[in-house]
């Protein structure tokens, strides 16, 4: 399974969407328009009372169709169709968190003592690792049912929601495999096409609504003994059942649609999670034990029904389930996953209290840079972790400790560790930072980080990703005004000592990235438009490797060969700006997915020609992978 061609599929599927989704407004719009058209008839609107009496049916119509009518009656209900679907678009703007609050989750805390809280966060927190992304807040419905969803417009703001009944119901591996095939949908594009989804079927449900709110006002005006005005309100009344029945039939087509790709989309995720996991019985014994469980995978929140297409399993019942079903049949999806499974649902195996919550603890890291196998290694598994990924995720975790990972799941502490990854070995620059950042914080608020900041400070390289991936998820709880202070001390910190190194910028860009503070991305460029930006980036990963002149711009030119573009030369190190490089990267980030691995491989032939890849090269790497959306595994395997 190829992420970046998963990618574009998920694109492809969005455009194909659109288009099904705009032809039935436009069929709405039609129709609405004849029904405004027969009202104004049945009304006698545009003709007069002694002329309609003896024209016929037709010619009475052609004297109230009038384009210039039509078109007014058209752009009016487009207009409804467009600021419903944009007013929910609007609504759905804060993220994945506005969708798991609007289900009444609560997002765990990151230092959270609660035992099921505590597994499914580790669980969580392995598989990001893993993965090469920022861990994700995680939100927790108290729902007896089994059951979980990933939602986010990026994966920058994307979240993971879990059942109560799903951490209590389901062993460890289990949960990994429900984890791992809602990673899929945030790797793979489909958490955005979601929630457009909701959007759009919000603005043709709206016409709907408003024929609903007609009836209701017609019905509040009484029965009068006009014969007129019994007339008006019965042709009030008809333009409110038409638009019910209209806005109601949109809705329902348009769920069809939604079911449809829902569908080919969750066999799509089950086959990745087993992919991440190389597990299959995790997977099938959580979609098991949702068919062999009284509560199954049902939930009871209210706004449920709008979100269905999100979850892990079935999360509503339709009067059409053949048809509106947004997930696949349980036996069909247990099949795919065991071919030769007997049918059978029963429970095998419980969650238990003690699990052990790491998969991979008794080796250490290995030590060292690696070659540039591993990098090409790596970008092969963009989006889709394979178990060694996974259980050296595990390694990591366990090699931080538990006082650092504690230290990380505070959002004041979170601060610190960030503080201290970025703090100079050179005492006399160290002070000059510590300094620097008094602007901000009071001395009494500096020497209560200055724990975090010296743990932090005394990690080896290979933990500083990790923990940065770490931190991100409580530093998503401060407040916009105390992110605002976060992010220009960071940039203050930084810039101390009048210079940004590679290891610095890398570090920023990644916690600026996952806390929304880089410009979003224009989607579907081509990278043959982006010369500028691509000698910018190329000639900044070159330039990092220290290397002599001769040898970096022998990497250049292999690299800037292996790319769709003229004439591209290698800046001086003195042309270089950090401001530059991340303008590049925030419109880089919009090129088409199947383009991105060219630009991933000429970064590879930048950071590895000289035979090796330091950590700071690797973190290069995976700052700017991230800014193109591409999630980097750790770099594992053979090292020099």
């Amino acid at each position: 399974m190829n992420f970046f061609e998963q990618q574009d599929i998920a694109q492809r599927n969005t455009w194909r969407l659109t288009v099904l989704l705009l032809l039935a407004v436009t069929s709405l719009i039609l129709i609405t328009t004849a029904l405004f058209a027969f009202t104004m008839l049945y009304l006698g609107v545009g003709s007069s009372h002694s002329g309609q009496a003896s024209a016929g049916f037709w010619q009475s119509l052609g004297t109230v169709i009038q384009w210039q009518r039509l078109a007014t009656i058209a752009a009016v209900v487009l207009t409804v169709v467009l600021l419903g679907g944009l007013y929910k678009y609007w609504q759905l703007q804060g993220g994945g968190s506005t969708v798991a609050e609007s289900l009444g989750g609560q997002r765990i805390l990151p230092n959270t003592t609660d035992a099921d809280e505590r597994k499914i966060l580790n669980v969580v927190e392995e598989m990001a690792i893993a993965s090469g992304t920022a861990v994700p807040p995680v939100y927790i419905l108290e729902d007896e049912a089994i059951n979980a969803f990933a939602a986010g417009l990026t994966p920058e703001d994307a979240v993971i929601g879990v059942t109560r009944g799903c951490i209590r119901n389901l062993t460890r591996d289990e949960l990994q495999g429900v984890v791992a095939h809602e990673f899929s949908h945030i790797f793979h594009g489909d958490m955005r096409l979601n929630m457009r989804l909701v959007a759009i079927l919000n603005g043709i449900l709206l016409l709907g609504l408003i024929g609903y709110f007609i009836i209701r006002g017609s019905a509040y005006r009484g029965v009068s003994t006009s014969r007129s005005r019994n007339k008006n309100q019965g042709g009030i009344m008809l333009l409110g059942v038409g638009l019910v029945v209209i806005g109601y039939a949109g809705t329902f087509f348009g769920n069809l649609i939604k079911a449809a790709v829902s569908r080919q989309r969750e066999f799509l995720a089950d086959a990745s999670a087993v992919q991440f996991t190389r597990n299959p019985e995790g997977i099938a014994g959580a979609l098991k034990k949702i068919g062999g469980s009284m509560n199954g995978s049902h939930l009871q929140a209210t706004h449920s029904a709008e979100f269905s297409h999100m979850y892990f399993s079935q999360g509503v019942s339709s009067a059409f389930n053949a048809l509106m079903a947004t997930h696949p049949p349980l036996p069909e999806r247990i099949r795919r996953i065991q071919p030769h499974w007997d049918g059978n649902y029963s429970i095998t195996a419980t969650a238990t209290p003690n699990e052990a919550e790491a998969s991979s603890t008794e080796q250490a890291t290995a030590r060292g840079a690696f070659t540039g196998a591993a990098a090409l290694a790596a970008m092969q598994h963009i989006g889709q972790p394979s178990p060694e990924h996974i259980a050296t995720a595990g390694t990591i975790l366990h090699e931080l400790g538990e006082p650092v990972r504690e230290l990380a799941r505070d959002p004041f502490s979170a601060r610190g560790l960030v503080f201290g990854l970025l703090l100079d070995k050179d005492r006399s620059l160290r002070q000059q930072q510590l300094q620097a950042l008094l602007q901000y914080y009071p001395l009494g608020e500096l020497h209560a980080l200055k724990t975090s900041m010296t743990k932090a400070h005394q990690l080896q390289e290979h933990q500083r990703l990790p923990l940065v991936d770490l931190a991100v998820s409580a530093l998503h709880m401060l407040s916009p005004p105390q992110l605002k202070t976060f992010l220009q001390a960071l940039h203050t910190l930084v810039i101390a000592d009048g210079h940004i190194n590679a290891m610095e910028w890398a570090l920023t860009r990644i916690v600026r990235q996952h806390l929304g503070a880089t410009e979003p991305r224009h989607e579907h460029t081509a990278l043959r438009s982006l010369g500028k930006e691509c000698q910018q980036v190329l000639s900044f990963v070159i330039h990092a490797g220290g290397n002599d002149d001769a040898m970096n711009q022998a990497a250049f030119e292999r690299a800037a060969t292996s790319l769709p573009l003229e004439s591209l030369t290698l800046l001086t190190a003195a042309q270089l700006d950090t401001a530059a490089l991340d303008r590049a990267l925030d419109r880089l980030g919009g090129v088409k997915p199947l383009q991105k691995p060219q630009l991933l491989k000429a970064m590879i032939a930048c950071i590895e020609h000289d035979g090796r890849i330091t950590a700071i090269e690797a973190e290069l790497f995976r700052a700017i992978a991230d800014s193109l959306g591409c999630p980097v595994p750790p770099l594992t395997g053979q090292r020099v």
